[in-house]
């Protein structure tokens, strides 16, 4: 069964055609929400609420995005919004995103050898959270400056100059360790 024929059925609310659909995606958009969630019941509730809401939405989906592209958005968004409103700090870097980081401003954010992934943790959760949205969104989920502005309900320009003042904040604070000052 072709995805687009699935995704109308679930519009019909066709319930084994929304299972389907739920056990196609529910592993990806999990390990989308860990990345911001500390606790995996956390998680686990965001993806249930994000399938909800999915579902409720669905005729809106206009498959201009792929279908995983369209949920993944709700997925961050109900992230972000538990995050908001439990004052939960976020998930920190995977140790693969620490060695070399592309700003995609031909600058490369390295990180000394000496500095450890739970120094990296450290540092990002003492930034303060409009730094983290966006360091988040830009180098762990990949979204560029206008879908963050539209994610966080800010301007690109005010995503830009957080996302380099976060960076430099980050830099300092494993500078900081680095040089055994600690936080």
């Amino acid at each position: 069964m072709f995805q687009v024929d699935i995704i109308e059925q679930c519009k019909q609310n066709n319930r084994k055609a929304q299972m389907q659909l739920y056990n196609q995606y529910c592993n990806g958009m999990y390990i989308v929400a860990k990345r911001f969630l500390k606790d995996a019941n956390d998680a686990e509730d965001v993806v249930q609420e994000a399938f909800i809401k999915a579902f409720s939405k669905l005729h809106q989906y206009k498959a201009e995005v792929t279908f995983g592209a369209w949920l993944k958005r709700i997925v961050v968004n109900k992230s972000i919004d538990f995050l908001k409103s439990k004052r939960h700090q976020l998930v920190e870097l995977e140790e693969v995103h620490l060695k070399v980081v592309d700003t995609g401003d031909n600058g490369k954010w390295l990180v000394d050898d000496t500095i450890t992934v739970n120094d990296v943790k450290k540092a990002i959760n003492q930034l303060p959270e409009k730094y983290q949205y966006v360091l988040m969104l830009y180098l762990i989920e990949g979204y560029d400056h206008q879908e963050i502005s539209e994610i966080l309900k800010i301007t690109e320009v005010a995503s830009r100059t957080q996302l380099s003042r976060g960076r430099v904040k980050l830099q300092e604070l494993l500078k900081a360790e680095k040089n055994g000052t600690g936080y």
